[in-house]
């Protein structure tokens, strides 16, 4: 088990940023307490985590492979996105339209990799505001969700971004579903 800790470091300050961790340093329950703290905002909808990405590339397993693992550990909540069945760029908008189908009004809760630059890799976000998914690819792809989580799992290059998600190391990627995955599956609503 990684040892984490608090963050101390100070670094460029994002608004919408509620709580950062790593696979270095980070808290774990911090984290989910301020994750539980949203969830209850909205305990009358149906909660579902939308985990977004593609296991044809590296960095891009993130999402599948955090959903995967949530329904390995039974969580409470609705996933969409695993290995088997992955939610991505060609049929996001089929599911989210299957989601408005089957729920009333619900909190989709979208979990996704990143790129950013080499001090933030490694790093994962719970961020208010929707995920723009594809955004560091140049894709044009709809916002979800009131907030979210991201991982940084390579340095954006700007001319290749898709290269950079291919290249992401599998092993830090699994570290980071892991890490993800310890946040959200604990967690039950009251």
């Amino acid at each position: 088990m990684l040892a984490l800790f608090k963050r101390g470091k100070k670094e460029k300050k994002n608004p919408n940023r509620l709580f950062a961790i790593s696979a270095q340093k980070g808290d774990i329950e911090a984290m989910r307490n301020k994750v539980i703290e949203i969830l209850q905002k909205s305990f009358s909808k149906d909660i579902i985590f939308l985990c977004i990405g593609s296991s044809r590339s590296n960095g891009d397993s993130l999402g599948p492979m955090v959903g995967s693992m949530l329904k390995e550990k039974g969580v409470p909540f609705y996933v969409f996105g695993t290995l088997d069945a992955p939610v991505h760029a060609l049929n996001l908008n089929d599911v989210l339209q299957k989601i408005h189908n089957e729920f009333a009004d619900p909190l989709i809760f979208p979990i996704d990799a990143s790129l950013g630059d080499a001090s933030q890799v490694g790093e994962i976000y719970l961020m208010k505001g929707p995920l723009i998914p594809g955004r560091a690819a140049n894709k044009s792809l709809k916002p979800i969700g009131d907030y979210h989580i991201r991982a940084v799992v390579n340095k954006l290059d700007l001319l290749l971004p898709a290269k950079a998600l291919i290249e992401a190391k599998i092993e830090n990627i699994s570290t980071l579903a892991r890490i993800i995955t310890e946040v959200l599956s604990p967690i039950k609503l009251k």
